[in-house]
């Protein structure tokens, strides 16, 4: 018990550093979502009606409960096709790690949002933890001729592991999101092969045909779940650009990778004019640095004007005051998972 307790935590603490990742590309690529994990749903829903993300609204409806912590759980309105139903609800959850009140919580947030909305709710779950055996579906009471019986479908990503030839084949984005989420469970010790599968994945998003769009979102999802140590992460880089290069088509030019670049040949330059070893190797280390803060500030800035356009923008000029990669990092982070430009203020002002 103990041992499965001390595997639930660390799972917790990764699943937690996926959760963005999730939520991101399922906002992104919604209809090839259902199309891929749940086509049943897909079939039947219009979405030339559009579809509407209400997750400030299931964050409200839930942020009482004492069921424990959600991965990556979204709430979506969507119309259908029949003529009948107007709309309904779907609340889809990605649990990615074993957890003994899945089930109950899937129940308990299907109701409370029914509650609200008083319109019909369909919990959808993507089990995207690494124990096998862990398949949650179903919440049940039954006691003195009462019974509750609460049923839900799930997807369990491991079942795609032998699946990895067709899932290269397919067109689906969500082929490879399954492709690197298997990769990144597979490969947490191996940071060769961790490399190996990285380079494949995203040299795959060419082949696949996909437009720059789709290639940089789902790049930003197998870079959050497939990180390397520096030195590869580099290798990585210098890989993909020789790639694009042949390609010709230079999508993945991400504001970070430029500045780190751009700051290594600013500090070769710089050590070339003082003549000495030492110098290159000074104003490289330097350069790198450099590089590394003009990325971030890049990274921060585009963030800021994606989620709050001009008034996150304004911001930048306070950003730009931070000069520590540390807390650059920390600024990036809760950019990330901010509601508000007013959360990035506060903590500017704590820094």
């Amino acid at each position: 018990m103990k041992e499965r307790n001390r595997k639930t935590k660390s799972s917790v603490r990764e699943a937690n550093s996926y959760d963005e990742g999730w939520k991101e590309v399922i906002e992104k690529f919604f209809p090839r979502f259902l199309q891929f994990f749940f086509p049943q749903v897909h079939a039947e829903v219009d979405f030339e009606k559009g579809y509407q993300f209400l997750d400030k609204e299931l964050e409200r409806i839930v942020k009482k409960s004492v069921t424990g912590k959600r991965f990556a759980d979204k709430l979506v309105k969507v119309f259908l096709k029949d003529g009948l139903a107007k709309w309904l609800l779907i609340h889809i959850e990605v649990q990615g790690f074993y957890d003994v009140s899945f089930e109950k919580r899937m129940y308990i947030y299907n109701y409370r949002i029914f509650d609200r909305y008083d319109e019909e709710v369909v919990s959808l779950g993507i089990l995207a933890d690494a124990d096998k055996n862990y398949r949650p579906s179903r919440y049940e009471i039954s006691r003195w001729g009462f019974r509750l019986l609460f049923e839900f479908p799930v997807v369990k990503l491991l079942d795609y592991l032998e699946q990895r030839d067709l899932l290269e084949k397919m067109e689906n984005p969500f082929a490879v999101v399954v492709l690197a989420h298997l990769t990144s469970l597979k490969t947490k010790r191996k940071k060769k092969e961790r490399l190996f599968w990285k380079v494949k994945l995203v040299k795959l998003l060419y082949d696949k045909g996909y437009t720059q769009e789709e290639v940089l979102g789902l790049y930003r999802f197998i870079d959050w779940v497939i990180s390397l140590p520096e030195a590869l992460e580099i290798q990585f880089h210098k890989e993909i650009t020789s790639y694009e290069e042949v390609r010709q088509m230079p999508y993945i030019t991400t504001a970070e990778r430029i500045g780190i670049q751009k700051g290594i040949q600013q500090g070769i330059q710089q050590g070339i004019q003082q003549g000495i070893q030492q110098g290159i190797q000074q104003g490289i280390q330097q350069g790198i640095q450099q590089g590394k803060r003009e990325g971030i500030y890049e990274a921060i800035s585009l963030g800021l004007e994606l989620k709050f356009e001009t008034a996150g923008l304004a911001l930048m000029e306070e950003v730009k005051k931070v000069e520590s990669i540390e807390k650059l990092e920390k600024i990036k982070e809760v950019v990330k998972r901010a509601n508000n430009p007013k959360e990035i203020e506060l903590l500017l002002r704590t820094l």
